[in-house]
């Protein structure tokens, strides 16, 4: 028999009963975790209050920053204007006038033209049967498709010879036009008895454009332009050029100097395309250039202004094979000239016009046309009142938070507390905050010493700062921005300094009462541990005895059987 069962020898309900006198003794321990929630609800309170002094810390740094109130704002009255002027903290107030009359431009130096060999190479001849238009080394590849002469369609595919399309060009036409190569000139010539018209709008083929064959009102069109040209991305021993490198050792390393850096490059392992990258790569201060349509290389410099491009190398190198010495021509930079306000014509190598070239401190102007416009320059006022605004937004959120957790009311006779209520220390705060915010700083040299002298108040009936006159505000920025910066940033005595230690006091203030509850509720959870404790014990206690009252009652109610039946077959044998 299970005695552990309630009741099952003695009919008592004895579990219900040990449970009932247990929930009496639970009650210590709900109090301590009403407690506990409590403590739980503050310190999250507490750490939101901590997050809102944060922001308001950071508010207070803002607008405590070095030259915010002395920061200058450049702007160019054009609208739409797309010079990019900036000014800085010792750039003069005021508005100047620019007259752009030249951009300033880098000098180029323009390689010789058709460094490339012809089509026909090696051949020496005109036959061009050979010759597939997949393979032509022009300077873009001819697609497959359609093209017209004289209104007629002719198609061509990347398979067909020169020869073949040529053909199919006086096939189409019914002879009227014929089509030849000339390898001396590296050009082709469509000839007729009368006026040849070229293309059409549904053209798909791009061989004429390819071969450089355009219209011009005669029977005789002529290529406008060598057609053979430099392979980039081939090696250099078999790039295609004119002329031969022979300046390398005999491992084909060679070496040239632009500006006097030098670059190396190998004629077996280099390709054109990884010498001009190597270029642009340096230090030269050039960029490189290969335009496959002239055949031509180039080399830019990277800033403006009328400087040189200095090429040297030994003769017979890979500059002389690129034209870029004797056969090279310099393309003089410009260098930019401009008025200020009326005065002498001034010069800059660069585009960006700063206080070297104009005179005007802390004032660069970078100008991309050839115009007049003029530059304003003044304080940052929407910056400065950006922080402001952020300071009172910041300070009204630790305020309304503030009055919102500690606020009693009353109601029809019933009285509601909030969560921090009872918290005098924070009241205090909001009230030292209120003060501070609006005391006057004492000892500055300006006509700004209060709020209220910026046209911010209290609004009312309440805590919250905002800023009742505009106007007055944006005055002060405009006109007095030195007295501002003296009233907010004066060290030791100026608003934010003053304000900014205030919240790092409470804020450490504010921690140490987190830490309290986070300590008393540790000790909660202690309490609650021993007491439960001791209930447990209290709880087994009880269900002991009661087991052994059922254990008991059963055996009574065994000899009780045992009796009954024994008398009963005594009478019975009597």
């Amino acid at each position: 028999m299970d005695l552990s069962l309630s009741g099952l020898a003695s009919g008592f309900d004895w579990k219900t009963l040990v449970d009932q006198l247990m929930s009496v003794q639970n009650a210590p321990i709900n109090k301590l975790k009403t407690e506990k929630t409590t403590n739980t609800s503050k310190n999250t309170a507490l750490a939101d209050l901590d997050t809102k002094l944060t922001a308001l810390r950071t508010s207070v740094t803002s607008l405590a920053a070095e030259g915010l109130f002395s920061t200058r704002k450049a702007v160019s009255t054009t609208t739409g204007s797309t010079w990019k002027p900036l000014a800085s903290a010792d750039t003069l107030v005021g508005s100047y006038q620019f007259a752009v009359s030249q951009l300033a431009t880098a000098a180029r130096r323009n390689g010789a033209l058709d460094l490339g060999r012809h089509l026909n190479y090696p051949n020496t001849d005109n036959d061009v049967s050979g010759l597939t238009l997949a393979t032509l080394p022009t300077a873009s590849a001819v697609t497959a498709g359609t093209f017209s002469v004289n209104g007629q369609k002719v198609t061509v595919a990347t398979t067909d010879s020169l020869d073949q399309v040529f053909t199919a060009i006086s096939t189409a036409t019914s002879g009227a036009v014929t089509a030849a190569y000339d390898y001396t000139t590296d050009k082709i010539t469509l000839s007729s008895g009368s006026e040849i018209v070229l293309g059409a709008a549904n053209d798909t083929s791009n061989f004429l454009a390819t071969m450089r064959l355009a219209n011009n009102g005669s029977g005789t069109i002529e290529s406008s332009g060598k057609l053979g040209t430099v392979n980039p991305t081939a090696f250099l021993t078999s790039a295609r050029l004119n002329a031969a490198i022979t300046a390398v050792d005999g491992s084909g390393n060679g070496s040239f100097s632009l500006n006097g850096v030098a670059i190396a490059y190998n004629v077996n392992t280099d390709s054109l395309a990884a010498v001009v990258a190597r270029i642009n790569q340096s230090t030269a201060g050039v960029t490189a250039a290969f335009d496959a349509t002239s055949d031509r290389m180039t080399l830019t410099n990277n800033t403006t202004g009328d400087i040189g491009i200095a090429v040297s190398e030994t003769a017979g190198g890979l500059m002389d094979a690129l034209g870029l010495t004797t056969g090279s021509t310099l393309v003089h930079g410009k260098n930019a000239e401009f008025t200020v306000n009326g005065g002498a014509t001034l010069t800059s190598s660069s585009n960006t016009l700063d206080a070297a070239a104009h005179g005007i401190t802390g004032l660069s102007l970078t100008v991309d046309t050839e115009a007049t416009q003029t530059i304003s320059v003044a304080g940052d006022t929407a910056g400065m009142r950006s922080a402001i605004e952020g300071f009172i937004t910041k300070f009204n959120d630790v305020q309304s938070f503030i009055d919102t957790n500690t606020k009693i009311t009353a109601a029809n006779g019933k009285v509601t507390t909030a969560l921090l209520s009872g918290n005098r220390e924070i009241q205090g705060w909001a009230s030292s905050l209120r003060s501070k915010a609006f005391a006057t700083i004492a000892g500055l040299s300006g006509t700004i010493s209060r709020l209220e002298h910026l046209g911010i108040d209290f609004k009312t009936g309440t805590s919250l700062l905002e800023i009742k006159d505009g106007t007055k505000l944006d005055t002060a920025l405009r006109d007095k921005a030195g007295d501002v910066e003296e009233f907010f940033q004066t060290n030791g005595t100026g608003l934010m300094e003053t304000m900014g230690d205030f919240i790092d006091a409470i804020t450490e203030a504010n921690g140490d009462q987190q830490e309290r509850l986070t300590k008393s509720n540790t000790d909660i959870d202690t309490q609650i541990a021993n007491i439960q404790r001791r209930l447990d014990q209290q709880r087994q206690l009880l269900t002991n005895s009661f087991i052994a009252m059922e254990s008991a009652q059963s055996r009574l109610q065994t000899q009780s059987a045992a009796l009954t039946k024994a008398f009963s077959n005594t009478s019975t044998t009597k």
